[in-house]
């Protein structure tokens, strides 16, 4: 189901569980700062189910995905498939690029109902892939569990990573997803949180410039293409489609002014390995927890929530913004520089007409650079 289609203050287009934080990787961008042991307050087998019960509470079809760490460290991971599968839930995961991804794992998780498995490449070489993620023969792995996913009949997601060290790695990434049979890239932009931090993101007019060629590799590649806290995506892609409007002298689309698309807390939430539900994984301000209220109603009810998707609270140049509805800025991002979720992303170099507050990259010494929404 489109994200426009869905009334996103009473379900999330998608819901992630963390079902662990253990994971034998130490990737550099590794939100969770995962570690080899189990945390001994995890959800167990009886509580994630009760919280597979809530998430079906949100209607048919609700999309989870198991997430982690690792979470195939779990050995209930294939129960829980089959749980939320008879529960109606779109069941999906997304594992590590270690040795527990075996064909025989793979083809057990599709037999018991799994809809999608996702892998992370970023690089297109074991030499880039393998530096980023901080393992040896990280990168043999996630291609042999392709190979294995596609032959047990589950559709692969790829998700990438964009920051100075693996931007250039995109184009050839990008071919590699033909090659390898994807069905969606999913192109995350750089959140600094957790083992993140020590990584730089693009500038903002960089993260524009890769925007608009993921927006034309979407038209030509066999493959999806979506962005991960990267909602001025959807800001880029209209400019691009008026820009060519103009130019056939079309009328300009009006879907400015509808709300659309997802962001932290609108649209996604994210329940960690103990149960504290976040408005995402990289927005690490909790509404309650899974043990104490229903998911359904810590989405539905939570101030946290409400207030994110209320995009007329925005501050600064966000809330300035024509584009805030379809867009809306990275919540995680505003989060994680300010410690405000509702003020403005500093990776959007976009200028609203006429606005003169504060910008999130002003210098010390006043200077400032953007795009403005005359240019």
């Amino acid at each position: 189901m489109p994200p426009g289609t869905l009334d996103t203050s009473k379900r999330p287009f998608v819901l992630i569980w963390e079902l662990t934080q253990a994971c034998g990787l130490a990737c550099d961008h590794c939100r969770a700062d995962a570690k080899p042991q189990r945390h001994p307050d995890e959800l167990s087998t009886a509580e994630g189910k009760a919280l597979l019960e809530g998430a079906a509470e949100f209607g048919d079809g609700q999309l989870v995905v198991l997430s982690g760490g690792d979470p195939l460290v779990r050995d209930d991971v294939e129960e829980l498939i089959t749980y939320g599968d008879d529960l109606g839930l779109r069941m999906t995961i997304t594992p590590s690029g270690t040795g527990s991804l075996t064909a025989d794992r793979i083809e057990s998780m599709a037999d018991a109902g799994l809809k999608r498995m996702a892998v992370s490449l970023d690089g297109a070489s074991p030499a880039s892939h393998d530096a980023f993620r901080g393992e040896d023969g990280s990168f043999e792995e996630t291609i042999r569990a392709v190979e294995d996913a596609r032959a047990a009949g589950l559709p692969v997601q790829v998700n990438t990573t964009v920051c100075r060290q693996t931007v250039e790695e995109l184009p050839a990434i990008r071919d590699l997803l033909t090659e390898i049979g994807a069905v969606m890239w999913s192109v995350f932009f750089l959140v600094p949180v957790g083992r993140g931090r020590v990584l730089e993101p693009v500038d903002p007019e960089r993260a524009d410039a890769v925007m608009e060629w993921l927006a034309e590799v979407s038209e030509t590649e066999p493959f999806g293409v979506k962005t991960t806290e990267a909602p001025q995506y959807r800001r880029v892609s209209m400019q691009r489609r008026a820009e060519r409007a103009e130019r056939a002298g079309d009328e300009p689309d009006p879907g400015v002014k509808r709300r659309t698309g997802i962001v932290a807390g609108d649209g996604f939430a994210f329940v960690s390995h103990t149960g504290e539900v976040f408005p995402s994984g990289f927005l690490p301000e909790s509404a309650g927890n899974v043990r104490d209220r229903p998911v359904t109603d810590l989405y539905r009810d939570s101030s946290l929530f409400q207030s994110l998707r209320d995009r007329d609270r925005l501050s600064g140049k966000c809330g300035a913004c024509p584009y805030r509805n379809v867009c809306g800025g990275s919540r995680s991002r505003a989060f994680a520089h300010t410690g405000d979720p509702l003020a403005s992303d500093p990776l959007c170099p976009f200028v609203p007409e006429g606005y003169d507050g504060p910008l999130p990259w002003d210098d010390a010494d006043g200077e400032t650079r953007g795009v403005s929404s005359g240019d």
